[in-house]
């Protein structure tokens, strides 16, 4: 995930995020670390956009068409060839969450997903699945959020490039596992 996130600042490429409830927080948490907190002096910046941010756009889309396409509509606007959706969802189930991944695949995107639970749907269609194997909804949403924020600690110093003190290894195709104590997961 982080080299991905790395090239797309590299070549310009937008990154778009998107969540339900909790994880609409952390999409948009997310996407100001990446425009705010990765950057470094003469480093290229992240194009993001979080689509859980525009409340007008959002109620607009739901209440003419359908909730299940809040998110894909967005991206007819603005997705490109190459842009990255990066989608939050505990469950990996979300309709408006999938639906907006299958259009980005459609339009050659890039797609990582982050859930929970088994992975759920969300994490057998996209490029780069990071499941959280953990059945409380509140976990998962924490190290969600925790990842975000050791991913942009990791792309700040791989822009710098300064070996990072940090180690975090998110490995493209296969999930990434993470204990959270007090569950039976691994």
């Amino acid at each position: 995930a982080i080299d991905v996130l790395l090239s797309a600042a590299y070549v310009g490429s937008t990154i778009f995020t998107m969540g339900n409830g909790g994880s609409a927080a952390t999409a948009s948490h997310f996407a100001c670390d990446l425009a705010k907190g990765a950057i470094v002096p003469g480093g290229p910046r992240f194009r993001v956009i979080a689509l859980t941010d525009n409340v007008p756009l959002i109620t607009a889309w739901s209440n003419d068409v359908a909730y299940e396409n809040i998110f894909a509509e967005q991206l007819s606007n603005l997705m490109g060839r190459g842009d990255v959706v990066v989608a939050f969802s505990g469950s990996g189930n979300s309709p408006n969450v999938l639906r907006a991944i299958a259009l980005a695949r459609e339009q050659g995107g890039i797609t990582i997903g982050f859930s929970g639970f088994d992975g759920g749907q969300l994490s057998r269609v996209v490029d780069v699945p990071v499941v959280v194997l953990c059945h409380c909804m509140e976990q998962i949403e924490d190290v969600h959020l925790v990842l975000c924020h050791l991913m942009t600690t990791v792309l700040r110093q791989r822009l710098q490039r300064i070996e990072p003190p940090l180690s975090l290894s998110i490995y493209y195709p296969t999930s990434l596992e993470v204990f959270v104590p007090g569950t039976d997961s691994v």
